[in-house]
């Protein structure tokens, strides 16, 4: 029965949450630049190792924006907050977007990431404001790439290790940092097949749960290899109609190394009971 629950709650936080990039800002580096840089040699296996460099790295802080078009109205879900990438633990407070009137603020939703989990709180849908809900994220049918309004800052790395082909497109500037961009797609029952034992389940759920596995994304590499900006597009299928919904997920990293401290939910805080529809 929990495990049905979950699956239930995983399809409305769905239908509830869920409602470019620049392609070169700066232009690209001539074909000498590009001979001469390293990193553009084999841009395939550079992308396929981005989640090990942030494994490396350690800690950082993390912004996330989820963007849709539902209905002629385009909608954008924001958070900010910290991820362990060793430990594969984070927080982040989503904010949703005001109602279609703009008269209603949502609280922002305090969100915990973990290995194979997604804690939510002040999610509303009938649960006490003082209770956490808990998704098991190998139940969720786009893997919690979307489910909870924010791709997972570690599972949006661990994309990328199904890359199946990309190109350097050069160096830009980025919040004052000078950046390598790279475009391209990956497979994620590929990147399934790579990932950590934590990433394998929801990676590979994805796969299927998705109108396709073929991910198209831009992504922004520091000299250290490190991820510092990825937007992947996802083709999302919500359950409550055929035609399959466009989402853009970015996912933005900086200050490398701040100290991250994430408590799980005890089990008395965790809400047990009937999660409202919709």
């Amino acid at each position: 029965m929990v495990e049905q629950r979950q699956r239930r709650w995983g399809t409305a936080v769905v239908a509830g949450l869920v409602a470019g990039v620049c392609a070169g800002a700066g232009g690209c580096a001539g074909s000498g630049a590009a001979a001469e840089d390293a990193h553009a040699a084999d841009p395939v296996e550079t992308l396929r190792g981005a989640a090990d460099v942030l494994v490396a790295a350690g800690t950082s802080k993390a912004r996330t924006s989820m963007e849709m078009a539902t209905g002629g109205t385009r909608v954008t879900i924001r958070g900010e907050g910290v991820y362990d990438y060793r430990r594969q633990l984070g927080r982040l407070e989503v904010v949703l977007p005001q109602d279609p009137a703009g008269t209603s603020e949502h609280r922002p939703i305090t969100e915990l990431l973990a290995p194979g989990a997604l804690f939510m709180k002040n999610r509303g849908a009938g649960v006490p404001a003082d209770k956490w809900v808990r998704v098991d994220t190998g139940t969720l049918s786009d893997g919690n790439l979307v489910t909870g309004g924010a791709t997972d800052p570690f599972a949006a790395a661990e994309v990328l290790r199904g890359t199946r082909t990309a190109q350097y497109v050069g160096r830009v500037e980025l919040a004052g940092t000078t950046v390598r961009h790279y475009r391209g797609t990956a497979d994620l029952a590929f990147a399934a097949r790579g990932a950590s034992e934590a990433g394998r389940g929801p990676l590979g759920a994805a796969a299927k749960g998705f109108a396709t596995a073929r991910v198209p994304f831009d992504v922004y590499l520091d000299d250290a290899g490190r991820v510092r900006k990825v937007r992947h597009r996802f083709s999302f299928v919500n359950g409550r109609q055929e035609k399959a919904v466009a989402v853009a997920s970015e996912t933005l990293l900086f200050d490398f190394g701040t100290p991250v401290a994430v408590r799980l939910p005890e089990a008395a805080d965790i809400y047990a009971g009937r999660i409202a529809e919709g």
